[in-house]
């Protein structure tokens, strides 16, 4: 029988037993609560470091890039940065537990490869003391590594880490330092974050353009807040701070990723 044939109380009734049944639907069900009730997507976690090892002080960066150079024809994934004392350091790997992160260390010591070194541990990282000082904190962190590479030599690294920085091997250093595990390629950068619009840009995301070929990431930054970012512009050039607005950047931009 149609509803509207019902007597007014009992069509009531049935109306809110309808509701009662959608509700409970709902609760069961946490697929139809997102796919009905919000459009935000579920945020994206890096992993973070395990034990890594840090080697090396060099005055010049050249040393730098050499030792890193020789530790990634090894497997090894390596990178360097500079120190607050100004030299240059390198750190590599990434071991599930500190002895095995020793291990290797006594075997390349041994071997002539590195001479001192320090195993840096998780808890020893920016990322690490996020709950407690919260997301500003390591935003910060974030931002001042990125800012103490400035002026650093652009050094082309192609789609491996084995000569230095070319553009994403600066943001993954700036994030792998503080801690957590960003993908090596500007691609899978990208492809690693949550998508953010440009009026939800915060310190720490990480910008990204398509500078050769039209809908590709080619290139990526590290935003600093205040219309500005750091990266690593292109052979010959040091790695610098510009501005977003500048219609360069502005005609190549494709977006930016968030990961905290």
């Amino acid at each position: 029988m149609p509803l509207f044939k019902y007597p007014i109380v009992l069509r009531t009734i049935l109306l809110i037993l309808c509701g009662l049944i959608v509700v409970g639907c709902s609760r069961k069900h946490p697929t139809y609560q997102y796919r009905y009730q919000t459009k935000t997507p579920p945020k994206k976690e890096l992993t973070r470091m395990g034990y890594t090892i840090q080697a090396g002080a060099f005055a010049q960066v050249q040393n730098a890039v050499r030792l890193t150079d020789r530790l990634c024809k090894q497997g090894l994934d390596a990178t360097y940065f500079v120190a607050a004392t100004g030299l240059y350091k390198v750190r590599f790997g990434n071991f599930a537990s500190r002895e095995a992160a020793r291990k290797k260390a006594e075997s390349l010591k041994q071997s002539g490869v590195i001479a001192e070194y320090y195993i840096v541990a998780p808890e020893d990282y920016a990322v690490a003391k996020r709950q407690q000082l919260g997301d500003a904190y390591l935003r910060e962190e974030l931002v001042k590594t990125a800012q103490s590479f400035l002026g650093v030599p652009y050094l082309w690294g192609g789609t491996s880490a084995d000569t230095g920085f070319d553009c994403s091997g600066l943001t993954m250093t700036v994030y792998q330092l503080n801690g957590l595990n960003l993908p090596r390629s500007s691609r899978d950068q990208f492809e690693a974050g949550t998508p953010i619009g440009q009026d939800e840009l915060q310190k720490g995301d990480l910008l990204f353009f398509a500078t050769s070929t039209p809908g590709k990431v080619t290139h990526v930054g590290v935003y600093l807040g205040g219309g500005e970012f750091i990266h690593a512009p292109g052979r010959g050039k040091s790695i610098c701070k510009d501005s977003l607005s500048k219609s360069f950047f502005q005609k190549h931009y494709i977006g930016a990723r968030t990961y905290l």
